[in-house]
């Protein structure tokens, strides 16, 4: 077969396959900065690919889900959150005959931008930076223009536009992607996180599956794989053949429910965010610190503070920090070497 025929082939198997409702490669916007096509992958593949084999990526193994700097290597991270939404969105997707590397690409790329200690690194950004910061949009500037150094991604508009309208609200109507791939990729965040979080509060001790309400494990199911089978089959059930994606109601309801328990019971004043308000002062220090001394940072966050001020510049260097690196960085600053020998012995 012609090595430059089969990009085509896939366009053509786009047509021939995919529902009237999925997104065609083709029809992309494109991209901001001129490019040349590639001849055996579409645009979203190639956008896949791109985010793979990104810094901002391979960061992610090291950044927190809900646990903070577990001993148990078992707890999920933000790079295996991300897998397990990439895979959820591919199944909705392929059960739909949506665009499946659209899904995936914006999947892989929706938590890029995401702070290191998870959410509470979000707050410290909103509070010492800007009230309106938010993950989403951070991991949008992150494909936009952090990564390579000023030069981002330059990926389709598509993927873009579902990477920055991933997350908020709930799961009725307003989803805001321009996509139904963008939207399954919201649904499949929200299914991801809330299965996987029980999951690894249960293996904290902070809950046991009796925990959660009767009538949710008798809506969703009484296993971590069937409480995700449930949502995921109930999406497809209800969205084939249809310009919308959605849940029924009795599922929505009992998934909006599960999610409620988990903020009592598991992401507010639990075992889980014992070391948050630790984190979180690790992290404003840092802020205060740079903020004084952008000089300190690398060669290209220094830089853009001169061009887009010193409190842009810093959130994006903190936000770029895995857990270790931040943890590292604040000893360095902070505690005298000859403390850190002593607390090594």
């Amino acid at each position: 077969m012609d090595g430059g025929n089969v990009r085509d082939l896939f366009l053509e198997r786009e047509h021939s396959f995919l529902s009237k409702y999925a997104f065609l490669t083709e029809n992309t916007r494109g991209r901001d900065h001129d490019y040349v096509p590639c001849v055996n992958r579409t645009e979203f593949q190639r956008d896949r690919d791109r985010i793979i084999h990104s810094k901002a990526f391979r960061r992610l193994m090291h950044k927190t889900q809900v646990f903070i700097l577990p001993k148990d290597e078992h707890y999920r991270t933000r790079m295996t959150h991300t897998l397990e939404v990439a895979q959820i969105a591919r199944i909705i997707c392929r059960a739909l005959r949506l665009n499946e590397d659209l899904a995936e690409a914006a999947a892989l790329g929706h938590d890029l931008g995401h702070t290191p200690f998870g959410h509470a690194g979000e707050d410290v950004m909103r509070r010492c930076f800007d009230p309106s910061f938010s993950h989403y949009r951070q991991s949008l500037r992150v494909v936009e223009f952090l990564e390579h150094d000023g030069a981002g991604l330059n990926l389709t508009w598509e993927v873009r536009d579902a990477i920055v309208n991933h997350s908020g609200g709930d799961l009725r109507g307003g989803h805001g992607a321009s996509t139904l791939e963008g939207v399954v990729v919201k649904f499949a965040d929200k299914i991801a996180y809330i299965n996987h979080d029980i999951d690894d509060a249960i293996r904290a001790g902070i809950l046991s599956n009796g925990d959660i309400p009767k009538e949710l494990r008798r809506t969703l199911g009484e296993t971590h794989s069937g409480r995700i089978n449930t949502m995921v089959t109930d999406v497809i059930d209800n969205s084939t053949d249809s310009p919308t994606i959605k849940m029924s109601d009795e599922i929505c309801d009992a998934t909006t429910e599960l999610r409620r328990f988990l903020f009592e019971r598991v992401y507010i004043d639990s075992a889980a965010k014992s070391e948050e308000s630790k984190a979180k002062e690790l992290l404003a220090r840092l802020y205060e610190y740079f903020f004084l001394h952008p000089d300190r940072m690398p060669a290209f966050y220094a830089k853009n503070a001169e061009i887009e001020g010193v409190g842009r510049a810093v959130c994006d260097y903190i936000s770029s920090m895995t857990d270790r690196y931040a943890i590292d960085k604040y000893k360095e600053l902070f505690i005298p070497e000859v403390w850190q020998r002593v607390s090594d012995l």
